[in-house]
This record gives structure tokens, sequence and C-alpha cells, in this order.
């Protein structure tokens, strides 16, 4: 599965880095995928609406078995 989400992941890093940012695996546990949100994406007050509407959209399209994307 992890390969499968970096993959994912890989299809929005070039937005997040046109902003100074990028994201991070940092675990997968029982369906649970933990992000970080790094560079100017990181200290975004809208960091949490990009992880959410950006980032697992893009998830759980390409992934279906997550069951939740967290904020590492």
């Amino acid at each position: 599965m992890k390969e499968k989400i970096e993959e994912a992941l890989e299809l929005v890093r070039p937005a997040l880095r046109l902003d100074g940012g990028d994201v991070e695996l940092v675990d997968v546990n029982d369906g649970v995928v933990k992000l970080k949100l790094t560079g100017a994406c990181g200290g975004c007050p809208m960091s949490s609406m990009t992880l959410r509407y950006m980032v697992e959209r893009t998830l759980r399209e390409r992934v279906p078995e997550i069951k939740d994307v967290v904020a590492a």
C-alpha cells in the first residue's frame, strides 16, 4: 500500500512545490495514512484544507483501501 500512496503523492507534489511546499509520508497503519506537509505548506493557515481537499482526495481516488488521512 505504501508504494501506491507514494505514487499518488507524486501527483499532488508539483502543485505543492509551486507554492514552496511538499508532502511527506510519515506512516501507514491499518489503513490510516499519516502525512506531514513541509516547507511553505507546513506553516500555512490553509494547510488543513490542502491536506483534506487536495491530498486526501487524490489518495482516496488512487488507493481506495485507505480509511483515513491525518496530519502528523
